[in-house]
């Protein structure tokens, strides 16, 4: 596969991420009148584990060695069972819009910690770029027709921001030697392990909630975790993790057009402000001229890998 052909795939990828996460944002407010946090995650993750399961299980499959589980078990903790749980909980207080644009702070903590631990360095146009597009999130903070968050919400959105991060970074590592879907089912079932203690919860909320509610439920676990953390993992492995991080971005303006569209949530003037400054934030760090060679070493590995039969994905 060509450079140009595995970009292109590697951005087609990303784009279906950030447009499902966006929805994420938006169904889980809805779903927040119906089920409760930890129930949600719990039912979004095992729906996720299991279309995935489905998927691992119908193709050859390379097991992770002993090294990885570490990884594995940092990235499905945090990332698919911390995050969810808080971001839930968060959303039980703010709406969508508000909540998308807290936890894209998480991108800036990607950047840092990918600089520093996975030796991706700081490229001139990766800083640059991610600043401008989090004063985009500040302006849209700060401009947001919500009025004042709930302190608790607030909290619990950084906190799955954090989470995130850390979860990309641990992420980033496995995705050189191991395909993407696998690591995105056996994270996803760890997350959903993780919730079990929810589970009473979740069969009494079930049986209590309307059709409709369950199946927002389903979707969440069908297409924001089973295909879209497969699609991030796909581009993930295909670029740094600065540069992904720095395209999620996008995710705040599209969650306030469909909070606008779907849940009545008018964003104010300055909204759109923040949201095209978002827009040329991830442009800026895109661009290849700033790149360093370093972000080009999990690229060649993955290559390699993705050379042999077991590491399509």
């Amino acid at each position: 596969m060509t450079d140009r052909r595995q970009a292109v795939l590697a951005a087609g990828a990303a784009a279906i991420t950030v447009v499902l996460w966006a929805s994420a944002f938006v169904a889980i407010r809805h779903v927040g009148h119906e089920f409760s946090a930890g129930a949600l995650s719990l039912g979004r993750l095992v729906v996720g584990s299991v279309i995935l399961g489905a998927l691992v299980f119908t193709r050859p499959r390379r097991w992770p060695d002993k090294r990885d589980w570490k990884l594995l078990l940092i990235c499905g903790l945090l990332w698919f069972g911390v995050y969810n749980v808080a971001l839930n909980e968060a959303e039980q207080r703010l709406d969508a819009g508000t909540a998308a644009m807290l936890v894209n702070i998480g991108p800036l903590l990607i950047a840092v910690l990918a600089g520093l631990l996975l030796s991706e360095g700081f490229p001139r146009r990766l800083v640059v770029g991610s600043a401008v597009a989090f004063a985009g999130v500040l302006l849209i903070g700060t401009s947001s027709s919500s009025g004042q968050a709930e302190t608790w919400g607030v909290v619990l959105c950084v906190a799955a921001a954090i989470a995130y991060a850390i979860g990309v970074v641990a992420q980033k590592p496995l995705l050189a030697r191991l395909p993407a879907l696998e690591v995105t089912w056996i994270a996803c079932t760890i997350g959903a392990i993780s919730c079990l203690p929810f589970a009473p919860t979740l069969v009494s909320e079930t049986a209590d909630a309307r059709p409709s509610t369950i199946w927002w439920v389903v979707f969440l676990g069908a297409f924001p975790t089973a295909l879209a953390f497969t699609t991030w993992a796909y581009a993930l492995a295909r670029t740094s993790a600065g540069r992904m991080g720095a395209t999620t971005y996008l995710v705040p303006p599209l969650t306030i057009f469909l909070g606008w569209l779907l849940l009545d949530e008018s964003p104010a003037a300055l909204a759109y402000a923040g949201g095209a400054l978002c827009l040329l934030g991830v442009a800026i760090s895109r661009l290849k001229g700033g790149q360093r060679k370093v972000d080009s070493m999990p690229l060649t590995s993955t290559v390699n890998a993705d050379s042999k039969p077991l590491s399509k994905s």
